[in-house]
């Protein structure tokens, strides 16, 4: 534990010299050095990171020159959290005989990932060598910026790191907020909400952004929508201690809807809902029963119709405390949520997904460890398809995914610490999926969910 303790306490050392000695230094400098070595005798090594600035979507490109051919070195990816843990992900390379290693061709033989993958350093990370277990990054304040520290070392290194010294360092900074983007605070009607706002004039399409059971108020999805050209309002439900659950019905989502469609700047008939884990339970529910919430599409990751979302939040809940009895544990003593769901065809009330009129997309992780997510789509597609609307649906199945698809090049988070509604505890919430096909999920699922919402509400106004 001593030594765990240790090598925690030098990572931190090691976060702070880096930190102080970059306060010095920005991209334009580093630029400006590269530039000047390359006129100069080769012989100190450099690595570029490549844009130094970008949005958390955004790929960048790694370069490392100045090398001996052939000689081996381990690239490594430290950054710190809001809540103070430190994270890291490396991998190995050999330089080729003009001794170079570039991201985006050579391949990691090794390390918290392999293959030629240029974002392996951000979605591979995972909480340093001595930190607590189950712990999960996300974001809180979307305006400032995460820092991510990227280095080269000598040799194929998988520990130690704090206790070397690297042959370069470089620093990129990711954002959820494009420049211009503004954040609008909601309290209207005892709605609590944050309504992101693209640069510019407008008018934009607007989406209503549902995260899960988990609570509060989770803004980094809708800042990034609001980055890519909609106006997106994160939308808290479960959070605020004045508002009772038994307060919370579809009416409560009705008002969110009318305060997004009414904003100056939003365009009234080009909405969107979308909705993650019990935010997808939601979305359903209020897209088929709503007689106000009339989106033009709807995005639901990871959810499930079996739990009729028609009444409030606490009945629904009891709702769900009648399966109870099928929550158990793993051997790590990690939750297995997702048989607290009766599969189709058991279920004798569903959300009749056939009067949804609007199309839909589901994305759905096959590895999924909290929600029956693919059994259901399966019955939603029947369901549909009995029902007449079955060419508004479009499925995305995922092989070997966890529940958690995130926006891409997040971290992977198998299992973590969760408060659980239903119990009113902390327990560890097993997510499921495997790191490297849940890392393709995030990025093939959040391209695929912008070009629906553009389809959806930019073009076909278009055609309009």
């Amino acid at each position: 534990m001593r030594s765990f303790t240790a090598a925690f306490f030098n990572y931190k050392l090691l976060y702070m010299a880096h930190v102080t000695a970059l306060k010095q230094i920005n991209c334009v400098s580093n630029l400006m050095s590269l530039r000047t070595v390359s006129i100069q005798k080769r012989t100190c090594p450099l690595i570029s990171v490549q844009p130094c600035r970008g949005l958390v979507d955004e790929k960048f490109q790694i370069a490392v020159t100045n090398l001996p051919p052939s000689q081996k070195v381990t690239l490594h990816s430290l950054l710190q959290s809001e809540d103070k843990d430190l994270w890291e992900a490396f991998g190995h390379y050999i330089s080729d005989e003009h001794g170079t290693v570039t991201g985006t061709k050579d391949e990691s033989l090794g390390g918290t990932y392999e293959g030629i993958e240029p974002m392996g350093l951000l979605w591979s990370m995972r909480p340093v060598q001595g930190s607590q277990q189950g712990l999960r990054i996300r974001k809180r304040d979307v305006l400032t910026t995460t820092l991510v520290h990227i280095s080269v070392y000598s040799g194929h290194l998988s520990q130690g790191f704090s206790q070397k010294t690297p042959l370069a360092t470089s620093v990129t900074e990711r954002w959820y907020v494009a420049p211009g983007v503004k954040r609008v605070n909601i309290r209207e009607e005892e709605v609590h909400g944050t309504l992101f706002l693209p640069p510019g004039p407008g008018p934009y399409p607007g989406v209503l952004d549902l995260w899960g059971g988990g609570g509060g108020l989770i803004e980094y999805r809708s800042a990034l929508l609001a980055s890519h050209g909609f106006a997106s309002m994160a939308l808290d439900y479960f959070g605020p201690k004045e508002r009772r659950l038994q307060d919370v019905d579809i009416s409560y989502f009705e008002r969110a809807y009318q305060i997004l469609r009414n904003h100056p700047v939003v365009q009234k008939d080009h909405l969107a809902v979308i909705g993650l884990s019990f935010g997808s339970i939601i979305t359903l529910g209020i897209v088929a029963y709503s007689k106000i919430i009339k989106p033009q599409c709807c995005v639901c990751i990871n959810g499930s119709h079996l739990i009729p979302f028609d009444k409030s939040l606490f009945e629904t809940l009891e709702e769900m405390k009648k399966n109870i009895d099928k929550l158990h544990v793993n051997k790590e003593n990690q939750l297995i949520h997702r048989d607290i769901f009766s599969t189709p065809p058991d279920p004798p009330i569903k959300v009749d997904v056939g009067r949804i009129k609007c199309p839909l997309l589901l994305v759905n992780a096959a590895d999924d460890q909290t929600v029956p997510a693919v059994e259901s789509a399966e019955d939603i597609k029947m369901m549909m398809e009995k029902a007449g609307n079955r060419h508004l649906l479009e499925v995305l199945t995922y092989p070997r995914a966890g529940h958690l698809i995130e926006p891409p090049y997040s971290p992977h988070f198998r299992a973590t610490k969760y408060n659980l509604q239903l119990t009113k505890q902390r327990v560890v919430m097993l997510w499921g999926g495997q790191t490297k096909p849940h890392a393709y999920a995030q990025e093939d699922a959040w391209n695929k969910i912008l070009a629906f919402l553009w389809k959806h509400l930019y073009f076909n106004s278009i055609l309009h």
